[in-house]
């Protein structure tokens, strides 16, 4: 259940923490869920905040959903983040340093029954790289110049420059079929239709997805059971409840404090996961324009206070972007231990007086948990901060308006790849601090765009992963969006 709910409404989170029972019946007439597997029911802690269309698709729910519903040429195991072939018959095959073939699975449909072919992967890139669709993918895949359909089943790639993580990167595009999708988009993003060993059946906002086994599926990941049943459970203790009685199998995101009381067929899993807790500021607002006043928010947590008071230890304190267990992880040149003394040393250099604004969050357990040990940590530094705390969806169409001072939220990219480029990207290049957190214009997103780009072109991994190195320090020095923990 670790990427049941990957990244929030453009975001990602995984709390790290799931947890499955015995045997449960469905509830609804869909028969015994412990007979052969028949369904599988679990609850689930994001809401349905977002359609489905996997161009666009920003909410926890539906993604994760898309993940059975759709395929890419190449997927990622869902566990250990590693590429692998899905729709194509093998990793695509490097012509030279800037093109790439890749062959389509014989046989593959979608789940009308219509084949996949060449012309609809071609179509189904263009319109992810198309900047009138505003896809979020987009941004992942800058290196693509053309894709062309050399036949009815091979597809070739065509690179502005080469880039050595196009075999796995690719992975951010699901198939799609050009003429459901290409005719009625808004319909499509409310009733997809993919290659996937499950079939789309119903969605219902704030109650259920239900999804059933395509018969028809001949790829290598097929079904296991014949029915999905996805509760939409955001309420901590009804999750708690639905798998004590036996309404659920599965759970994710488990409240900390109810770990200890699981027992008998339950069995609670804790995984260190990128997931993380990143404070973001509004750069266009004058009381965070001076990046100093951001490092002393910083400075000012009790992080391992939050982490042992609210987490119950379930966390690690961000040493860099990417935890210590990352293997492209760098320790950043700013780690924000709490040192009450230099916050307010730093607020004092930057002439700030009494400082008030708004801190938003979103409504998870562990985030409603962690909220007021910020505004202690802050308030003991002379900072008073207000907690706006809503559901994602909420908070997000504000902060899409302009309208917000600060934000701690969960995140996590890794949903769609596990390597540097693409986890740091995700939060900065384009959408995040163009659209949400107002750096556009600031000389160290210029920096940051210019170094990823290097990186990107880099054919040597040690100097990438340098150059990605310098991208943390930098960051972690702009503290403009930033982890606090992991």
């Amino acid at each position: 259940m670790r990427y049941t709910s990957a990244i929030g409404v453009a975001t990602a989170i995984t709390a790290g923490l799931s947890a499955c029972g015995g045997p449960a019946s469905s509830g609804d007439g869909t028969g015994d869920a412990g007979s052969g597997g028949d369904t599988i029911e679990a609850g689930i802690s994001y809401p349905l905040s977002t359609g489905f269309d996997p161009m666009i698709t920003s909410g926890a729910t539906p993604y994760a959903a898309n993940m059975h519903i759709f395929e890419g040429l190449v997927d990622l195991d869902p566990v250990t983040l590693v590429a692998r072939p899905t729709l194509a018959t093998g990793m695509p095959k490097k012509i030279n340093a800037t093109t790439y073939r890749a062959t389509l699975r014989k046989g593959a449909t979608f789940h009308d029954g219509s084949a996949v072919t060449a012309d609809d992967v071609v179509f189904s890139f263009e319109r992810v790289l198309d900047p009138k669709n505003a896809s979020l993918m987009a941004q992942f895949v800058p290196f693509i110049d053309r894709v062309t359909a050399v036949d009815a089943s091979t597809v070739e790639f065509k690179l502005k420059y080469a880039f050595a993580l196009f075999p796995s990167r690719i992975s951010v595009v699901r198939i799609v079929p050009k003429k459901i999708a290409g005719a009625d988009a808004k319909a499509f993003d409310s009733k997809p239709v993919g290659s996937g060993p499950y079939r789309f059946v119903s969605a219902v906002r704030e109650d259920k997805i239900v999804m059933e086994r395509y018969d028809k599926y001949n790829g290598p990941h097929p079904a296991k059971a014949k029915k999905l049943v996805w509760r939409l459970i955001s309420d901590p203790s009804a999750r708690v409840s639905a798998l004590k009685s036996g309404r659920v199998q599965a759970i994710e995101d488990v409240p900390y404090i109810d770990v200890k009381g699981f027992a008998g067929q339950e069995k609670v899993e804790s995984v260190q996961s990128f997931g993380l807790l990143f404070l973001m500021f509004n750069c266009a607002d004058a009381r965070f324009e001076d990046k100093r006043v951001r490092q002393a928010l910083h400075y000012a947590l009790d992080t391992e206070k939050i982490i042992s008071t609210a987490l119950l230890g379930n966390a690690e304190a961000a040493s860099g972007y990417v935890p210590a267990t990352h293997p492209d992880h760098h320790e950043a040149a700013t780690v924000y231990g709490h040192d009450p003394a230099k916050a307010k040393k730093l607020l004092a250099d930057a002439g700030v007086g009494k400082l008030s604004f708004t801190l938003m969050l979103t409504d998870n357990g562990w985030i409603k948990d962690i909220a007021p040990l910020i505004k202690e940590s802050w308030a003991a530094v002379g900072v008073d901060a207000s907690l706006d705390i809503q559901q994602s969806a909420a908070q997000y169409a504000k902060i899409d308006k302009g309208d917000f001072d600060a934000l701690a939220a969960p995140g996590d990219p890794s949903v769609f790849g596990n390597d540097a480029d693409l986890l740091l990207r995700w939060f900065y290049y384009g959408f995040w601090p163009e659209n949400r957190y107002g750096w556009k214009g600031a000389p160290a997103y210029k920096q940051t765009r210019s170094l990823l780009d290097r990186a990107a072109a880099e054919p040597d991994a040690a100097k990438r992963k340098e150059l990605w190195g310098q991208v943390t320090d930098l960051v972690a020095d702009e503290a403009a969006l930033y982890p606090i923990l992991h």
